[in-house]
């Protein structure tokens, strides 16, 4: 879809935005809720984390703005740097992009980044979110990482796949429409051209 450096700098934009928001709130709401309300006694989420002062993380508490903007920041590094650049050319080994079919290619692709940004930002994430209040532990490091995978991959897997790509893939065609109409007529003149 994106085909120059702006582009493809936009499309990462929107799409670590939604993705982040989505992870912030699967993390505190479905797989942490219930313990942050046991922990405080309180019987929202959201209270549950001014109740303990924000969420933890390098071993103090921040408010929740600070952990969305630190992910965010870390996430739109990771999937410009590593994320499309390599997922694109991973699936590019398997499927030729000029001959197969666009939905089944970004399918690929998706599941590709998918692949290397999860384990990739749970990884992050079990630095981020360690409790350095005990000791450091390699195997406890580890042991956080592989169970973030566990919980992380398959939401990651379905929302990217079925909501998160379609809509921002959606988005991208509104707001690229000029270039995308530019393009597609550029290629039915190269076919027009080679079949004279």
């Amino acid at each position: 879809m994106p085909r120059n450096r702006f582009q493809k700098m936009i499309f990462a934009g929107v799409t670590v935005i939604i993705t982040v928001h989505a992870y912030v709130f699967y993390s505190l709401y479905v797989v942490n809720g219930e313990t942050l309300m046991e922990l405080t006694g309180e019987n929202s989420v959201l209270s549950a984390i001014r109740a303990q002062g924000g969420i933890l993380m390098f071993g103090h508490f921040l408010p929740i703005w600070a952990v969305v903007l630190i992910e965010f920041l870390l996430a739109y590094i990771l999937e410009t740097v590593m994320g499309s650049p390599c997922s694109f050319q991973l699936a590019s080994r398997v499927f030729d992009p000029k001959t197969t079919h666009p939905v089944l290619f970004e399918t690929a692709v998706i599941c590709t980044t998918v692949g290397l940004m999860c384990p990739s930002m749970s990884l992050l994430a079990a630095f981020l979110y360690y409790p350095y209040f005990q000791e450091f532990h390699l195997l406890t490091l580890l042991a956080h990482w592989l169970k973030l995978v566990c919980f992380n991959f398959p939401f990651a897997f379905f929302s990217q796949l079925f909501f998160i790509q379609p809509f921002v893939r959606t988005l991208f065609k509104a707001l690229f429409r000029k270039d995308l109409q530019n393009r597609a007529q550029e290629t039915a003149k190269g076919v027009t051209t080679a079949q004279v």
